[in-house]
């Protein structure tokens, strides 16, 4: 088994990360204890918090890696960096792994994504809160309908194979193939500067060819620390600008299969 980059992105994160970072200390064993490896890059964008000492101090219990913006850029911007980041490290047959900071994604799902990312075959698995088995505790009943709303209008507008849970920043992904659309893309991959990023890249590499896949995640909102900080009916007009003008723009291939419908 080779080795999992997960990259955080984090802002203002120092309630979340540290019970977050103390759930990947079980994964890392176990993927060791099989042969593989998991490291952690938290990309911290500016925050004025102790989210830098919260990271640092799990520093000798799982490999991580702390990368600093300075300052607040923006989600789209530590994405970008974590991604480019891990890419620099990783192998052809490693993985990349994103997930949220705010301790709502469970780590322990990893290795089932893993095996799903194997066993499909894919280049792209989604921990999905509504695949079959999947659900959300902890949200309003509005936030629900806006988070499938989106969901539903994106696979309306610019459908990807395999997926239901446009939205969920929990994945996992081939690094071959991030390292395949880098190049294809540039610094194009990632446009968005919001929450619309990880919906943006999921289209891209979907809608190029990449193969997608789901495992059911439940997720946990009501251990998020701290208020949201997503303008919800935003970000939504932005999931439709972006699904748009990615429907209408020539995408790159990812790979030499045929394209998919739509």
């Amino acid at each position: 088994m080779a080795t999992i980059w997960l990259a955080l992105p984090a802002f203002n994160e120092e309630r979340s990360l540290p019970p977050l970072l103390e759930r990947c200390v079980p994964v890392a064993r176990a993927l060791e204890a099989g042969g593989g490896r998991l490291a952690v890059i938290v990309v911290d964008d500016g925050s004025t918090d102790g989210t830098v000492a919260a990271a640092q101090g799990f520093a000798g219990r799982v490999a991580l890696e702390v990368v600093p913006h300075g300052v607040n850029r923006n989600l789209g911007a530590a994405l970008r960096t974590g991604l480019t980041t891990a890419l620099a490290r990783a192998a052809d047959g490693d993985a990349v792994a994103t997930m949220d900071a705010d301790n709502t994604h469970d780590p322990a799902l990893l290795q089932a994504m893993w095996e799903r990312l194997e066993r499909a075959p894919a280049d792209v698995v989604i921990a999905s809160r509504y695949a079959p088995g999947g659900r959300e505790v902890g949200l309003t009943a509005l936030r629900r309908v806006l988070s499938r709303g989106a969901s539903f209008l994106l696979s309306w507008v610019a459908p990807v194979r395999g997926a239901r849970d446009y939205t969920c920043g929990f994945r996992l992904y081939r690094a071959s193939l991030l390292r395949r659309a880098a190049a294809a893309w540039g610094d194009r991959l990632i446009e968005e500067a919001g929450f619309t990023c990880m919906a943006e890249v999921l289209l891209k590499l979907g809608r190029g060819g990449a193969r997608v896949a789901e495992v059911p995640l439940v997720l946990r909102y009501d251990l998020k620390q701290g208020a949201s900080k997503m303008k919800v009916l935003r970000t939504i007009a932005r999931y439709f600008a972006m699904a748009r003008r990615i429907r209408t723009r020539p995408l790159p291939r990812l790979d030499d299969r045929p394209a998919g419908p739509g």
